[in-house]
């Protein structure tokens, strides 16, 4: 985290004290502990709850990227040949067959309601310290994180377990998502005298600041009819419903909170589409909110987001890989036709000596000039976006080197590691045998197109990395503020921010800085795909599809079946229903 000051032995101690609590599983430990039992600094115990968001949360594949991203049109993690069976638990999030012992279901049940006890800790703990500097800003960003973490409960499960944390004999209770999500706005809007602006009192975009707020405001909103009406047999919800506070519907208050935040001039759209997910992001100008990764040999953050979807045999250095499991679904490979030259979809990378990676059999070689932070390995780049295709690069030789053409790195046409007579030849077809499950034969593995959206770090081995990863970033507010403008009739307003975001972009120079192309015409079809094509790999697609009504519909060249709307929102898991009697098992999963 950027939290210098709170990147301490403090946070190591509050992090620890959650974790000695009790040897039971973290629900009984929320279930059974008092917030006072937690006993840590006040600083330690804010910096646990920031923590939370990364170690798997937010930066992990199987995170809620798992259930945002694979559970949507976007992604997926079939099995591949000897991999990636791992009980299934990966294929069921796209095929739509989890149930109530998946463990990603309670895997991230398990990370979120930490995050809420963590929120609840560091909370009780600044109320109740008499000499805590910056009290107050302190205690609204807790509970800003408390709220955040409820939200994302809320909206994956339906359910969230709460606790008055100034209430040591307080029961636990579980929170709907019809009923709370208007105390969750009214609690957030409440909390925003208390923030800091992003940039005063030391604070940065991986604090919980007014503008954190803004964006959260803006996507509870949003949401809130579909949490009211969660299982509409049609999709009929009803976004136009006067508002919890202010004024208007919730569109208005959509666009009222988005707007606060595209006028505000904190922030602009990047030209370079892929500078809000490079290696160097921390203060890319779109980042509103976001996880704050260092490698710092305290918190060394998560490279998963980028290594995950490379194959085995692609090496940013000859001490790295990728691990070749998620890909892009053709549905969304097919959402691309007709805008391939979109500076959204791929960019080449261009070394200082002018060499263009071009990914296409055509290169050579390039520097072994671009070296390793700190390291005498040289840093092979490349290309960024979808990868399809033969796929070309670095070949690791014996003894841990490159393979070199005389000083220069020699780029070669790659195979895969683990069926060394497949070429790596990433298809948007998948194909599979059996077209109801997602399993590759071992001579299947290279299919699917690959996302390379973040920046691998090549210094790290295949874990750690200096990637921020967004929350909240510009681009994203855009999406919103137009589906709130299309949502009430003006289709107008919301073409011209999509337009925005389309022309704001350029290609790289290699293709003259061209900007992305504007459309003529909006409608409810194309903001659908508009918002993929502009959000596409950061956990937002799957509340998404549900507002739009297409979350049920099949998806034949992935495996997903047509869905009933129970598959809306995630179950309990089983693990938690048989220690607590407080939550009421979700339709469809009894």
């Amino acid at each position: 985290m950027k939290l210098k000051k709170f990147t301490t032995r403090f946070a190591i101690t509050a992090i620890a004290a959650v974790a000695l609590a009790g040897c039971t599983s973290l629900e009984e430990q929320f279930l059974d502990e008092k917030p006072s039992d937690q006993a840590s600094s006040p600083v330690g115990a804010l910096a646990a709850a920031y923590d939370r968001l990364g170690d798997g949360t937010f930066t992990s594949t199987g995170g809620l990227f798992a259930m945002q991203e694979m559970a949507s049109d976007i992604a997926l993690l079939p099995t591949r040949g000897s991999d990636w069976g791992d009980g299934g638990k990966w294929r069921a999030m796209h095929e739509f067959t989890w149930a109530t012992d998946n463990a990603v279901v309670t895997d991230n049940w398990t990370r979120l309601n930490d995050g809420i006890t963590k929120s609840l800790i560091a909370i009780n703990a600044i109320t109740v310290s008499e000499d805590v500097a910056q009290k107050t800003i302190l205690l609204a960003e807790a509970k800003g994180l408390l709220n955040f973490y409820l939200y994302q409960t809320l909206d994956l499960y339906g359910q969230a377990p709460y606790r008055d944390p100034l209430n040591p004999n307080a029961p636990v209770q579980a929170l709907l998502a019809g009923d709370a999500i208007d105390k969750l706005i009214l609690d957030v809007e409440a909390l925003i005298p208390d923030l800091a602006d992003m940039g005063t009192n030391n604070t940065h975009n991986g604090r919980f600041t007014k503008q954190a707020a803004y964006a959260l405001l803006s996507t509870m909103y949003l949401n809130r009819a579909v949490f009211k009406d969660r299982y509409n047999a049609t999709s009929a919800f009803n976004f136009t419903e006067t508002a919890v506070s202010g004024t208007g519907n919730d569109m208005d208050r959509v666009i009222y909170y988005t707007s606060l935040l595209i006028n505000s001039g904190m922030y602009h759209l990047s030209s370079n589409y892929f500078e809000s997910f490079d290696i160097t992001n921390d203060n890319a100008p779109e980042l509103i909110f976001a996880i704050t990764q260092k490698i710092d040999g305290v918190h060394n953050g998560s490279n998963d987001l980028a290594y995950n979807t490379m194959e085995r045999n692609q090496r940013c250095s000859p001490i790295n890989r990728g691990t070749n499991a998620s890909c892009i679904t053709p549905e969304f490979y097919a959402m691309w036709d007709g805008n391939h030259t979109d500076p959204r979809f791929s960019r080449k990378y261009q070394y200082a000596d002018g060499t263009w990676f071009m990914n296409d059999g055509t290169d050579v070689s390039v520097p072994a000039t671009s070296l390793v932070a700190g390291t005498t390995q040289p840093w092979f780049h490349f290309n960024r976006g979808l990868q399809e295709g033969q796929q070309y690069g670095p070949i690791l030789l014996t003894g841990g080197v490159f393979e070199m053409s005389g000083s220069r790195i020699k780029v070669s046409p790659l195979v895969c590691e683990k069926s060394t007579t497949t070429p790596m030849n990433f298809t948007p077809a998948l194909n599979f045998d059996n077209a109801a499950v997602s399993v590759f034969s071992q001579n299947q593995i290279n299919r699917g197109v690959r996302c390379f959206k973040y920046e691998f770090d090549p210094g790290s081995g295949n874990g750690s990395s200096n990637v921020d990863i967004a929350l909240y970033r510009l681009g994203g507010i855009y999406t919103m503020r137009a589906e709130a403008y299309l949502r009430k009739g003006d289709a107008g307003a919301a073409l011209a921010d999509i337009n925005l975001l389309r022309t704001s972009r350029t290609r790289e120079s290699l293709f003259s800085s061209t900007p992305g192309t504007a459309l003529s015409s909006m409608t409810t079809d194309v903001l659908f795909r508009e918002i993929a094509l502009e959000m596409y790999w950061e956990m937002w697609r799957r509340p998404q599809m549900i507002r739009f009504g297409k979350l049920e519909a099949a998806l034949p060249g992935s495996a997903k079946p047509a869905t009933q709307p129970f598959r809306r929102v995630f179950p309990i898991p089983q693990q938690t229903m048989d220690v607590s009697d407080i939550f009421t098992q979700n339709q469809g999963y009894n």
